[in-house]
């Protein structure tokens, strides 16, 4: 017998090797791979497993270290934090979906407990593929990557209690079978014991197995923990399933805990492939083939319901209507834990054989579809824009402070699209220096929170023209566009070029791969993270070997001035004056404020002989509301005056020194 489980496996991991490295080459997800490994090695394909009550058996593993994992990753501090979006936005979309299954189920002459079973199996996405398509987009920091992810979670937190209420649902009259002060007691048994393990004997307990740093037993003390909370849990009558989330629970808020999450991950990934394999075994391909039309009539109305109640859930947060379909064309796919409830279902007798294969297949479809879906939504959601009766729903379904008088007026001012981590340094950099500017943010909760402390912050999806134009974006000298995922700085900034076309529009990105098509769309500028992020490292790595400070600067001005260069190759960009310093090799300009000390103030151009004793021209002086063009040897610089200065890079490191040079400094080197 141990031969035979030995060789299902070794039959099972070849199999889904070969197809999943197929799968991946196709951006096809790996479940899916598992599942199809499922289908080609089970009874009714190739044939090739023949004991297949062992593959399930071990699979069952893969369930209880998946809920262990899940119970350890829990943290209710974090949880808290963004408890509105999970808790609020994931129950709309949950309770939405089961209550519109539940009554078409209904309609369709279910019964009751099918129907409901129904509507919580759909109402499920998947984590893993969502995740991973977001993460593929550099999207899981942004606005709609973190409402997705809310709604995720909370399905994810969902899993533990419907686990709990499958079997109350199999039995039909919530499953009490024994007098209440018995099933009173074991309760208490449970929460006496998890809270005593939580707080004494478990922390005491891997305290002592890390003293002895031996991964070994550390890992095999973390598995005797999952099982035997998982054993502890079933002796008193629940599932397995729980038992594990529970003992991952109990390690969570422990020191220990991102220690046992690295050791256990590389078992439950083993073990999860080998469930949805096992899933895989159980469709009946046959059924699938005769019923195709149905199968893919029904998925295409569940993408579509989802789609509904996601998009509806986001806008109830207070999100536009384009930021909404986007979310919900995400969460549009059945997940991988509805296979697990829907094996509890069936083994509880909540569904039968037929219904079972035909939720297998539906759920199959949705999730070769994810991948096409996700990539096509921004297209999709620029459709739905142009629905004639979309004006109120493109800003959400909350009132906000649209716009205000403070964009009133305005001109020459700075606005700043997106308000996290960058737009807040922009905006308090800004603020220093006296330029006026203003905010465009998408997040209801940021713009009310900083709109009481004083913040121009509008809310509004800045993709759409009536936001932009409210902000006086005709108006605006400089535009900064800081929302990192590409779809939507694409669209920003094409649209900005097109209202504004004098305006300066300077771009963030991640990734090098796209600047170029951010300069074709009409960017000034397009600052690179990962190439602003390998300057940085480059000029403190050469500060620890003691390279002087003005040689650093230079290298980075000739990376910066040769990198630049090629990325605006990639477009064909004309050259202008604007873009000269990333044209031309070490072609730099730069500014300088004068300052009441400094020792130019009160002297003229001609006293200072720039051009020919440091080989720097003075292009132009901003004085107050005047900028002096090309100015005269007769110029005298005053305090307050911002020298516009052009030359190469060693010559405006030799003048650097002149212009932050003050009386003070002649006076202690004489």
């Amino acid at each position: 017998m141990t031969n035979t489980i030995l060789g299902n496996i070794i039959i099972i991991l070849a199999l889904s090797a070969s197809v999943i490295f197929v799968f991946l080459r196709l951006r096809i997800p790996a479940i899916v791979g598992f599942i199809l490994s499922g289908i080609l090695a089970g009874p009714q394909v190739l044939g090739l497993i023949k004991a297949q009550s062992d593959v399930e058996a071990v699979a069952e593993l893969g369930v209880v270290l998946l809920l262990f994992s899940i119970g350890i990753e829990f943290s209710i501090k974090n949880i808290m934090e963004v408890g509105r979006r999970i808790f609020f936005g994931g129950s709309i979309q949950v309770i939405a979906t089961v209550a519109l299954v539940y009554g078409i189920a209904m309609l369709l002459k279910f019964d009751s407990r099918e129907s409901i079973m129904f509507g919580i199996l759909i109402s499920m996405s998947s984590t893993a593929i969502v995740l991973k398509m977001l993460d593929e987009r550099a999207e899981t920091t942004s606005e709609n990557g973190n409402n997705t992810l809310s709604i995720l979670i909370f399905q994810d937190l969902l899993v533990v209690p419907l686990m709990i209420l499958i079997p109350l649902l199999g039995e039909g009259r919530l499953g009490i079978q024994e007098p209440a002060v018995f099933f009173l007691g074991k309760a208490l048994l449970l929460v006496l014991f998890l809270y005593a393990s939580y707080k004494y004997l478990v922390p005491l307990f891997l305290h002592q197995i890390a003293r002895t740093r031996s991964r070994e037993l550390f890992l095999i003390s973390i598995i005797l923990l999952c099982f035997g909370v998982a054993w502890f849990t079933s002796l008193l009558g629940l599932s397995l399933a729980l038992g594990a989330f529970l003992a991952g629970l109990i390690i969570s808020e422990s020191q220990y805990n991102q220690e046992a999450l690295g050791r256990i991950l590389p078992l439950r990934d083993i073990f999860m492939s080998l469930f949805f394999i096992s899933i895989g075994m159980l469709l009946d391909i046959p059924f699938l083939l005769e019923h195709i039309w149905m199968f893919l009539g029904l998925a295409v109305c569940i993408v579509m319901m989802k789609t509904f109640t996601g998009s509806f859930a986001t806008m109830a947060l207070g999100y536009p209507l384009r930021s909404a379909v986007l979310v919900g064309l995400a969460l549009a796919q059945v997940g991988e834990f509805s296979f697990i409830l829907s094996r509890s279902a069936l083994e509880h007798g909540i569904l039968h054989v037929n219904d079972y294969q035909t939720f297998l297949g539906i759920s199959l479809i949705t999730m070769v579809a994810t991948p096409f879906i996700i990539n096509g939504s921004p297209y999709i959601a620029d459709l739905a824009m142009r629905i004639p009766w979309q004006r109120k729903l493109s800003f959400g379904m909350k009132s906000h402070p649209l716009i205000t008088s403070d964009a009133n007026g305005m001109k020459k001012h700075l606005v700043i699209i997106g308000y996290g981590v960058v737009g807040r340094n922009v905006a308090h950099s800004a603020r220093l220096a006296g330029i006026p500017y203003v905010i465009i943010d998408m997040n209801p909760e940021t713009v009310r929170a900083e709109r009481k402390k004083g913040e121009p912050i509008h809310y509004g999806d800045a993709t759409q023209e009536a936001i932009l134009k409210h902000v006086k974006i005709q108006e605006a000298h400089v535009v900064v566009i800081t929302i990192p995922e590409m779809p939507t700085s694409r669209r920003i900034t094409e649209l900005v070029r097109r209202l504004s076309p004098a305006g300066y529009i300077i771009s963030r990105t991640r990734f090098v791969t796209e600047v170029g098509p951010l300069y074709d769309l009409g960017a000034d500028e397009v600052v690179p993270e990962e190439f602003e992020t390998s300057i940085e490292i480059f000029a403190r790595a050469l500060a620890e070997y003691l390279i002087p400070r003005d040689d650093i600067e230079q290298f980075i001005e000739d990376l910066r001035s040769s990198g630049y260069r090629m990325f605006r190759s990639l477009s064909g960009d004309a050259t202008n004056i604007c873009n000269l310093q990333h044209e031309i090799p070490g072609f730099k300009i730069t500014t300088y404020k004068i300052r009441q000390d400094s020792i130019v103030a009160g002297r003229s151009l001609a006293d200072l002989e720039m051009r020919k004793k440091y080989h720097v021209s003075i292009l132009a002086i901003r004085r107050g509301d005047k900028t002096i063009i090309n100015p005269g040897g007769d110029t005298v610089l005053l305090t307050d005056d911002q020298v516009i200065v052009s030359g190469d890079i060693g010559s405006i490191l030799s003048v650097n020194p002149v212009f932050n040079k003050d009386i003070r400094q002649i006076g202690q080197e004489s």
